[in-house]
């Protein structure tokens, strides 16, 4: 096993990350993004110390075959942990201390947080084939399942929180949840008493569990597995590639919007120019789809990529004055022969001063 000297653990690294797309709806430019009123859809989750742990259990962690855990791994207030090797864990493991502890009471703090929200809707137990969009959603069952596709669609907003309540989640063989619309692994919770992802299952999010989590031969987590008082039990592969469990990574990024001319005249055409940048080094320039936006209604979609910033032209806007903002809805680019992934963001506001002729 591979102990981390360090207190946190590097997010900035390249790797094979899903491609963000965005809705047909968006594409277009025919909705208007309103991602709800409720505090509960956009109000952060704030997950403290557990922010750079991909597993923390209560009792133990057990593992069996070639795992990979990108993050770090605490156990509290149990100490166990079995099968590493051959499992590998790439960040800091804290297991029956101080710091374990420290994780432990913010994974309860986040899950509480999560559990307090009022619920959005109630919906079927079988999420597999639909879509859904920001809001806390209580199952009508006792249970949540996905089979096939699930796809969690921000419509615009990367502040944008999902959260499923349910007293059990089963992610079936090769099933996988799709994020559109900006959506992130960050904003996405699954409050539940106990999870088991299938097989070569694909999940993302944050599994706050009370009770315990099976991940099963070459399923794939990109967020965070916890359970605050029982086991973590992970079923590695026989060979490579491994079961993963791997903390979001996509490098941060930055976007800045401007206008020409501003002020302007009804009628009169304005060219919107979104600019996106990240502070990595000798990282690509963020390629993906760029979201304008008049308020909370979408005006037109554009590409961002090496070869120019997003731009739209638009002689529609009315007399007044209009508060644009771009929304980078995320993407990645190759580097050296590898894929960076690049997380969403959301420029200040710009005031486009619309005169009348």
């Amino acid at each position: 096993m591979f102990f981390s000297t360090k207190n946190t653990v590097p997010r900035n690294i390249g790797r094979i990350l899903p491609r963000a797309f965005v809705s047909a709806a968006l594409t277009l430019g025919l909705v208007t993004a309103v991602p709800g009123p409720a505090s509960a859809h956009r109000t952060p989750v704030s997950l403290g110390a557990a922010a750079d742990y991909a597993v923390v259990a209560g009792t133990a962690v057990v593992n069996t075959g070639f795992t990979r855990v990108v993050g770090g791994l605490a156990v509290s207030p149990g100490s166990a942990l079995t099968g590493f090797p051959p499992g590998v864990v790439t960040g800091q493991v804290n297991r029956g201390n101080a710091a374990a502890a420290t994780v432990m009471a913010d994974v309860v703090t986040a899950r509480n947080n999560v559990a307090a929200r009022p619920t959005t809707a109630t919906v079927p137990v079988e999420l597999g084939g639909t879509t859904k969009a920001p809001g806390v959603y209580q199952s009508a069952g006792t249970s949540f399942t996905v089979t096939g596709t699930l796809t969690l669609d921000a419509q615009g907003d990367p502040r944008a929180i999902f959260v499923f309540r349910a007293g059990s989640l089963s992610a079936l063989r090769l099933s996988n949840v799709n994020l559109v619309g900006g959506a992130r692994e960050d904003n996405v919770f699954w409050q539940v008493d106990s999870a088991t992802l299938g097989v070569y299952s694909l999940m993302r999010g944050n599994i706050l569990a009370l009770k315990s989590i099976l991940v099963r031969r070459g399923a794939t987590l990109y967020g965070r597995a916890t359970t605050v008082n029982e086991t973590i039990t992970v079923y590695g592969t026989p060979r490579p590639p491994a079961t993963r469990l791997v903390l979001p990574n996509n490098l941060p990024t930055t976007t800045v919007l401007t206008s020409s001319p501003n002020p302007s005249t009804v009628g009169q055409q304005v060219v919107l120019t979104a600019t996106v940048t990240t502070p990595v080094q000798a990282a690509a320039v963020p390629a993906g789809r760029v979201v304008f936006k008049d308020g909370l209604t979408v005006i037109g979609v554009a590409r961002h990529d090496a070869s120019g910033p997003a731009v739209l032209k638009t002689t529609a806007l009315q007399a007044g004055e209009h508060q644009l903002t771009a929304v980078y809805l995320g993407g990645q680019a190759a580097v050296h022969e590898a894929w960076v992934g690049f997380g969403p963001s959301v420029s200040p506001v710009l005031v486009q001063t619309v005169n009348a002729s």
